[in-house]
């Protein structure tokens, strides 16, 4: 078996598999092909991979001869039939080009479609790299911020701390309300499950309650869908809140759905000027009504930074945990002696099967 690794597009940092990650592929008597300085951004050069027992060869080289392809983002290559195909390829959010694949009779495994279980954790990337967008969220705050995030007491006067709020505390809101405590700012967290609250407060930031939100616990750490009077109680809270904050940094995502906007225009124009926004939902609309993806917009003095690719500005740990979590995935699709071994009996398997067969085999995908 030939598994193939790609170049990223120019956009992207992160690769598939780092050159430690080769080793054990190579123990299986899986034969790994990288594609010529597809590493190159993550600081991993196409020596290291030689060196770790990979070769190199070219894009085309790859889709010829590989079973299985490796690629975070959509890979821009002529499928031949048969190709496996594993990436993070959102699904929910390109439904026609997984219908395209399924024609050309490419088996797609999409790993931000495996389900949200204790079970999946070791091969959950979108956990693994969130954490790295929360913590990269507030590095980028504190870098834009004209002021000091700690509190200072010195002889020409006191500096207050910074106030950060924080909506929403999945994975990246957690590491993000972590980052902002190390860095001295004062954190409030709003969160429509209450059961985060426990880990909100060990973390030492405020937790902001609305009462009545819908049950999101079978929502695998996503965001749910409100109701209209939720949904007002929740506006006039985070209204309260922004108001007071320096620092913004939103992070609720609907899968295969426009991300919900939290941070109303009028909100925004209530927040100091110099103030900051994060909007790590900006790839899928974002959570204010003015973000624009992999752009800063100065709204009335205060900038709403839109960027859902923060995990790319760390490559090699990005890349690394990303690797780690494949690794993981492909131990359920190869057997001991190197051989495909589909099981669709196995729910994670199953859950992340996107097409297969000349069929989208995804109940969610086929519905849009």
């Amino acid at each position: 078996m030939i598994i193939g690794v790609l170049q990223e597009p120019e956009f992207e940092n992160r690769v598939s598999l780092l050159p430690e990650n080769i080793p054990s592929l190579i123990k299986k008597g899986v034969t790994v092909f990288v594609e010529k300085n597809a590493g190159a951004r993550a600081s991993c050069s196409d020596e290291d991979y030689t060196k770790a027992g990979a070769s190199i060869h070219s894009r085309e080289e790859l889709a010829n001869s590989s079973d299985i392809i490796l690629s975070i983002h959509h890979p821009s290559i002529e499928f031949q039939p048969s190709l496996i195909a594993i990436g993070i390829y959102q699904p929910l959010y390109h439904a026609p080009l997984m219908r395209d694949w399924a024609k050309k009779n490419v088996t797609a495994f999409s790993l931000d479609m495996l389900p949200r279980s204790t079970r999946a954790q070791s091969m959950d990337v979108l956990s693994s790299q969130a954490n790295i967008a929360g913590y990269k969220a507030v590095l980028l705050a504190a870098n834009s911020y004209t002021r000091y995030f700690p509190m200072f007491m010195t002889a020409a006067g006191s500096i207050p701390p910074a106030k950060v709020l924080i909506l929403g505390a999945g994975v990246a809101g957690l590491q993000a309300i972590a980052t902002a405590r190390r860095l001295g700012a004062v954190v409030e967290v709003f969160d429509t499950r209450p059961a985060v609250k426990e880990e909100v407060m060990s973390l030492g930031a405020k937790f902001v309650e609305v009462e009545g939100a819908a049950d999101a616990s079978k929502a695998g750490g996503y965001a749910v869908e409100q109701s209209e009077e939720f949904l007002r109680k929740q506006k006039a809270r985070i209204a309260e809140s922004i108001a007071k904050a320096d620092i913004v940094i939103t992070t609720a995502q609907i899968p295969g759905k426009t991300a919900p906007i939290l941070v109303s225009t009028e909100m925004i124009e209530a927040m100091k000027k110099g103030s900051i926004i994060i909007d790590l939902a900006a790839a899928t609309g974002g959570n204010t009504a003015i973000t624009k993806n992999n752009e800063t917009v100065n709204f009335n003095g205060v900038s709403i930074i839109g960027n859902s690719a923060l995990p790319s500005t760390m490559p090699y740990d990005a890349s690394k945990m990303y690797g780690k979590n494949v690794l993981n995935f492909l131990q359920l699709i190869i057997d001991k002696e190197g051989k495909l071994n589909l099981n669709f009996e196995d729910d994670l398997v199953k859950g992340s099967c996107i097409t297969y067969d000349g069929q989208v085999v995804n109940e969610r995908v086929n519905s849009i």
